[in-house]
């Protein structure tokens, strides 16, 4: 290497650091505001409370993202399925329908309480007399069980292109679907009182345009342009879980599990929903 391309490799270097694009920063948001949550949050509030529980609703698909051109071992879909579950029956009825027992993390909550029984033991009040006890953990009446079953992919993949005079565009999609199982169990008879599936399509799609012309006797000019655009799978699971959620509330009140505060307000949100294609 003589010496002139020495000293130039870093002017290069510097070159393309100075092209490359600069994004600029975002700032953190809250959860985008679905329809389905939507839903949740505007049911009318039911005639009583109810206290329910979640051990575990988890990825029972074991699939990994789907690639062509390499091995991922990255899960297809999110892992945190548990905790928006919780959030989708805390945001039900603005709050009013479902009192949300933590149990996915019972252990840390136990080992907690002890903590709090050793100090009050070791410690006792101002006066020297002992603490109370702590009160009862409250129980739940419903569990809720089930998972995410099913994750499909390139259920339907196509594109279209056309190219005139060196001009030319093209365009491919690919849809995929994912399934929620949700069961609702009675605690006092372990009898299953609900059990709905709901599904979410996931459309991904890519475009890409370009520009071919000779500028000269030996000169090409060759210009591309594109983007992509992938509907965020755990946004479709979170939709697919809050419309699970909603049609646990419509199935039980249809068979007086449980009932709204307004018996009008009842009969006509279950005409409505059974009116509604895939209820």
């Amino acid at each position: 290497m003589n010496r002139r391309a020495v000293l130039l490799m870093p002017l290069l270097t510097l070159n393309a650091c100075a092209s490359a694009p600069v994004f600029p920063g975002e700032r953190p948001t809250l959860a985008v505001k679905t329809q389905s949550l939507n839903e949740l949050q505007t049911l009318p509030p039911p005639a009583s409370q109810l206290f329910v529980a979640v051990y575990a609703f988890t990825d029972q698909t074991g699939q990994h993202k789907p690639n062509d051109t390499y091995a991922d071992y990255s899960f297809a879909v999110t892992q945190g399925a548990t905790s928006i579950l919780m959030n989708a029956l805390y945001d039900t009825g603005q709050g009013k329908w479902f009192d949300v027992l933590e149990r996915s993390r019972l252990p840390d909550l136990l080992q907690e309480r002890q903590i709090i029984r050793a100090n009050r033991l070791e410690f006792p009040g101002p006066a020297g007399t002992p603490l109370p006890p702590l009160g009862p953990l409250h129980n739940a009446g419903l569990v809720f069980e089930g998972g995410i079953i099913g994750y499909d992919s390139n259920l339907l993949t196509g594109g279209a292109g056309a190219n005139y005079l060196g001009i030319g565009a093209s365009t491919q999609y690919r849809k995929d679907t994912v399934a929620i199982y949700l069961r609702t169990i009675s605690v006092l008879t372990g009898d299953v009182l609900t059990s709905v599936v709901a599904n979410k399509t996931i459309y991904s799609v890519e475009f890409n345009a370009s520009v071919n012309k000779f500028v000269g006797f030996n000169k090409l000019l060759q210009i591309e342009t594109g983007f992509s655009t992938n509907e965020p799978v755990q946004l479709a699971v979170k939709q697919a879980i809050e419309e699970a959620v909603y049609s646990t509330v419509m199935e039980g009140a249809i068979r007086n599990y449980w009932s709204f505060a307004d018996p009008q307000k009842q009969a006509t949100l279950i005409a409505y929903y059974e009116k509604t294609p895939g209820s």
